[in-house]
Parts: C-alpha cells; sequence; structure tokens
C-alpha cells in the first residue's frame, strides 16, 4: 500500500475518522512555515486562512478592475460627447486627436485619413487586413514618422484602423514611450471602441 492508496482509502471511508477519533487527535505534521509540529486540525485551519485571504485577493481584484472599467467607459462617453456638433474634417481630425490625448492620457497620437493624405501605398494596404485594433513595441512601415522627432523615443503603439463598412478610410496611431502602455497581450476592447466611434464622427464628412 503506497501513500496514494490511504490517501484514496480515507477519501472513500470519511467515516475512519468517527471510528478513530483519538487516532486523529494524535497526528501531527510539520507548519508549512515554522518546522514545528502541529495538529491535522490546526493545519486544516491554517489551509482554510490561507484559501480565504487568496478568495479575499480575488475579490479586490475583480472590484479594482470594475472601477477601472466604469472609469474607462465614463472616458468613452465623454470622448463621444466631445464629437456631438463637429462638422468639418480638419475639425474632427484635430478634437479626435487631441481629446484621445487629454481624455485618454496618451502622450503620442497621430491620425491620418487617405481621402485627406494618402499615406504610404504599403501602409494603405497593410491596414485592409486589419479590421480590429492591434498593439506592437516597433512601428509598422514608416508609421514611426508620422510622430516627427519623438518617433525615437517611442517604444509601443496602437494601431487603430477607420472604416467606413469594411471600407478602410484611415488610421489612428497612439504611441508612449512605455513600452508596457500598448501591448500584444492587452484586451483590445476600449481601442476598439474608440476607433468605432472616431470612424462614426468622420463618415459624413467623407
Amino acid at each position: 500500500m503506497n501513500a496514494e492508496d490511504v490517501a484514496q482509502y480515507l477519501q472513500n471511508n470519511p467515516q475512519f475518522f468517527e471510528d478513530y477519533a483519538a487516532v486523529l487527535a494524535k497526528i501531527t505534521i510539520p507548519h508549512p512555515y515554522s518546522g514545528r509540529t502541529i495538529s491535522l486540525n490546526e493545519r486544516q485551519l491554517l489551509t482554510l486562512r490561507e484559501q480565504n485571504k487568496h478568495l479575499e485577493k480575488k475579490i479586490q481584484e475583480i472590484i479594482q478592475f470594475a472601477h477601472e472599467n466604469d472609469a474607462l467607459q465614463q472616458k468613452l462617453h465623454q470622448f463621444t460627447l466631445s464629437l456631438f456638433g463637429v462638422i468639418h474634417l480638419a475639425d474632427l481630425k484635430n478634437v479626435i486627436t487631441q481629446n484621445v490625448r487629454e481624455i485618454f492620457s496618451v502622450p503620442h497620437v497621430s491620425m491620418r485619413i487617405w481621402k485627406e493624405i494618402p499615406s504610404n501605398p504599403e501602409v494603405q494596404d497593410f491596414i485592409k487586413l486589419h479590421l480590429q485594433p492591434f498593439c506592437v513595441h516597433q512601428a509598422k512601415l514608416d508609421t514611426a514618422s508620422w510622430f516627427g522627432e519623438s518617433a525615437s523615443h517611442l517604444h509601443s503603439f496602437a494601431y487603430l484602423p477607420l472604416h467606413a463598412g469594411e471600407q478602410p478610410i484611415g488610421l489612428l496611431i497612439l504611441a508612449s514611450e512605455d513600452k508596457q502602455r500598448f501591448h500584444p497581450d492587452m484586451g483590445m476592447l476600449f481601442l476598439q471602441r474608440i476607433a468605432e466611434i472616431a470612424s462614426y464622427a468622420l463618415r459624413p464628412s467623407l
């Protein structure tokens, strides 16, 4: 009989500890941290406390995520309202880039609309392959040049393709010196919402 057999027997026969309560009281095991011996009951209490701490940590993470989510929703609402009543393309470009920078605290924002400023054909072809936002640590093609002298200091980029239906109309790029600000593994939902709001606002002026 090995340890697994003993464990399986005890799991299948919980009445064992009722029939041999004295044996249970005599069992001692090493303390997980101090090294001293403790009773089985004490070890169970320690395990329960550790599980409770882990559960409390998870709950706090969920609460923090909910607060952050609410804050982002408020920012999206504020961004949407800022575009109401803006009609002309030049004004829309300024409002979109300025408010993305201010509302979402993005240090560097650049946008090109193909109708107004045709970009490098390679960039346009590349964006046609992406309907959804994506993040990278190195700028794609020649888009780093959109940020002028700041380009060499930027280490993370979020590319937000702008569309009218499935037709690409331009590209909004967010950038940061912080390598972790935009990264491939981050959630894209709010970036997608920003792209959708900006695209919808731009369509009537194109």
